[in-house]
């Protein structure tokens, strides 16, 4: 039975779709400036593994992640470039794609943008000014009421009075009151702008998520995500405007990824720490990426650093030398146990740590049995496969995974078989210094080799 840990309650549910067997799924997407960093990473994963999950158990899920194609930094960014908005947004949704992909993220099934939802958010506006919760300022910009929505801050837990004490509050003379946020924002000189019924501009932030939402899943639907960082205000402004035209509640379960920090630290371009997806692919195989991000659970932090993801990419080897030389079978094993635990630890509000677990209990017995049983362990090998695809992973060929190239490298694959080559010459004339020169000039250079009755095989790392 799956829990989620839902950030409304701020406790684990016994997770109950609104329809029987269906799943609408929303999850707040990027916003295309720039090339997407390590954060982004973890959100595409993080729900990328939740939606193949609730697949898994047999849920038809709706997904829906959105493309936030306008807003203050993107106008900025494409002045800077002396370029239109809509080429620098198309040439960013380009490389996003091609970063989730290379990460195993399977597309959302729908992928809205904000410029091409201009018409629904301008009636989600209409509909707040109808029940009262919006007002147009003297300098044409449209704001929300947040002291007409009763219970706003119910996600946060921050409560007005609070806010207007302890917050910084931006001071703006058209609002009446500070924490009121803009619903449309009249068009200035040489901006992007689009016709409303208070004039042109364009929208806020805020009520894009709301709209395209909305739009795509109903007034009602059951899971939202997003980072933790998104939590306050951007969610809990989603909920005071969805909830207040349409006067349906609007969430059941709230779901927040935690932030990612680096060395320990806020990653942040201040402090030269930041990464983007592209500068860790450089780097490390994608998969690595991806086993990094699900080795922690999904609320925790996560830390990034070298070390964690030479640790990562350390222990993927071990899976895929696990099934390394194995046949690719569709058998499955009469042992359901690995199946049934890791459908525990999942169950358990996506508990991926606790599920890759498994799957190393799963390499460890297949190396124990692999000399013994060739049938058994590969019986064991095809169910490792199945239990890592439902985490996206573990999909590629063990050898072409062991031996791919990754960063910066001494030797090409010709030239370690040629040396292999060499060195099982030496062996056979009985020039074990010769055979161990070789062996050690390979360790020196990051590839590792392996003598097993089919002879030698080799890896990097």
């Amino acid at each position: 039975m799956l829990s989620i840990y839902n950030s409304l309650s701020k406790q684990k549910e016994v997770f109950k779709p609104i329809q029987e067997g269906k799943v609408n799924m929303y999850v707040c997407g990027m916003t295309v400036y720039d090339y997407c960093h390590i954060g982004h990473a973890r959100v595409m994963v993080v729900f990328d593994t939740i939606v193949r999950y609730l697949r898994e158990i047999g849920y038809d899920v709706n997904y829906i992640r959105n493309i936030t194609d306008i807003d203050d930094k993107i106008i900025q960014r494409a002045n800077e470039n002396g370029e239109d908005f809509h080429n620098l947004t198309t040439r960013f949704i380009q490389a996003m794609h091609e970063d989730s992909n290379a990460l195993g993220v399977l597309p959302p099934d729908s992928e809205p943008k904000a410029t091409e939802s201009i018409e629904d958010i301008t009636n989600l506006i209409q509909k707040l000014f109808d029940n009262g919760y919006a007002y147009q300022a003297d300098n044409g910009d449209v704001y929300y009421a947040v002291n007409k929505f009763e219970q706003y801050g119910k996600l946060s837990g921050k409560k007005l009075d609070d806010l207007r004490a302890g917050e910084r509050v931006d001071v703006d003379n058209n609002k009446q009151d500070p924490l009121d946020f803009v619903l449309w924002k009249s068009a200035k000189p040489e901006e992007p702008s689009w016709e409303s019924p208070w004039g042109n501009g364009r929208p806020g932030w805020h009520i894009e998520c709301s709209a395209m939402s909305t739009s795509c899943l109903g007034n009602h639907f059951d899971i939202h995500g997003g980072g933790a960082d998104l939590q306050f205000p951007h969610h809990e402004n989603e909920i005071a405007q969805s909830e207040g035209a349409t006067g349906e509640q609007y969430v059941n379960y709230w779901v927040h990824n935690g932030f990612v920090r680096v060395n320990e630290e806020k990653m942040s371009k201040s402090l030269g720490n930041f990464f983007t997806v592209r500068e860790v692919l450089d780097k490390y195989q994608p998969e690595v990426v991806r086993y990094f991000i699900l080795g922690s659970h999904y609320r925790s932090p996560l830390n990034y650093s070298d070390q964690h993801l030479d640790n990562a990419q350390q222990a993927l080897t071990r899976l895929y030398t696990a099934l390394r030389g194995l046949p690719v079978s569709e058998e499955s094993d009469d042992d359901n146990s690995y199946y049934e635990r890791f459908h525990e630890a999942m169950d358990d509000d996506f508990n991926t740590a606790d599920a890759l677990a498994v799957l190393f209990d799963l390499a460890r017995d297949i190396n124990k049995i692999r000399e013994q049983d060739i049938k058994k362990a590969t019986l064991l090998a095809n169910e490792l496969r199945q239990l890592g695809l439902i985490l996206g992973l573990l999909q590629s060929d063990p050898e072409q995974f062991l031996q791919q190239l990754g960063g910066e490298v001494e030797l090409s694959a010709e030239a370690i078989d040629d040396l292999i080559a060499q060195r099982n010459a030496a062996r056979a004339n009985k020039d074990w210094a010769e055979a161990d020169r070789i062996r050690d000039e390979l360790k020196d250079k990051g590839v590792t080799l392996e003598d097993g009755a089919g002879g030698t095989t080799w890896r990097r790392g």
